[in-house]
């Protein structure tokens, strides 16, 4: 690789570790294609729906894959591909499901306030009183943070389904919104080492055709479903965030502060409405 393309590659990827509360989504260029059309998506990182696009660097990306009925492929991309997916379509019609999930990395808070707040945004109020249970500093603290993300494109009449996929949380879709028979509830799981997360608070995002974005929260039943009403011609992300200490990190003032101590897990899905 030439040393301009290299540059080109590493300011493109940087951004994988995002500015901190930022959601993290992959954007297909198309979320509906006709047989034989490739399939093209973003990695893009940003606030409220908006974000800028990113490359492929494979030592950020631990998993990579599309999945059709339930079927897995590794997607061969290399360093730099922008978009980060580009792939031939399956033969036939099909629900493609596309994932990413990204090898941790690390933010530090540097003000317990902000700390405070995305704890508080992300419906995590314990946080708090744990920290300080713990004997955690309150300033310079370190947080590890991945990313898990699906989106869904429709191949022809998009007729399939999605399944769990093994990321450590994701969001297991159970309406398919290409379907012809949709009838305008998204019906999701919200899942967490591969079991349902109950009560979890799950964001909208919805960008309406004149691009403007709205934002919702809504909320996992006792059974970690959720039905989330759309709108046809719109797209959406949902977002959903685990929050939780670093295990085996210790407690007390003598802590190892330049260690995580605290872990994100965030969940991203997209799609569009036709």
């Amino acid at each position: 690789m030439s040393l301009s393309r290299l540059s080109f590659v590493l300011l493109c990827a940087l951004p994988l570790g995002p500015v901190l509360g930022h959601e993290y989504w992959l954007s297909p260029l198309n979320y509906q294609v006709e047989n034989g059309e490739k399939i093209q998506a973003d990695f893009r990182n940003g606030e409220e729906f908006v974000g800028s696009a990113y490359s492929y660097l494979p030592n950020r990306v631990a998993r990579f894959e599309v999945f059709v009925d339930g079927v897995a492929q590794p997607v061969d991309a290399r360093a730099g591909d922008t978009p980060a997916l580009q792939i031939d379509p399956p033969a036939e019609d099909a629900l493609l499901v596309a994932i990413m999930e990204a090898k941790p990395s690390t933010v530090t808070y540097k003000e317990w306030e902000k700390f405070l707040s995305f704890a508080k945004h992300k419906d995590f109020p314990q946080a708090e009183s744990d920290h300080i249970a713990n004997q955690w500093p309150q300033d310079r603290f370190k947080e590890s943070y991945t990313r898990h993300v699906k989106t869904l494109i429709a191949v022809g009449r998009g007729e399939g389904h999605d399944m769990p996929t093994g990321m450590e949380t994701e969001f297991v879709v159970q309406t398919n919104p290409y379907s012809a028979d949709f009838a305008g509830q998204m019906e999701v799981i919200l899942l967490y080492q591969d079991q349902p997360r109950p009560k979890a608070q799950i964001e909208v995002f919805d960008r309406a055709p004149d691009d403007t974005v709205s934002i919702s929260l809504h909320r996992t039943d006792a059974q970690g479903q959720a039905r989330i009403p759309v709108t046809p011609g719109h797209e959406y992300l949902f977002d959903a965030v685990v929050l939780r200490p670093v295990k085996g990190v210790g407690t007390g003032p003598e802590v190892d502060a330049s260690k995580p101590l605290w872990e994100t897990l965030w969940a991203a899905l997209t799609f569009r409405v036709p």
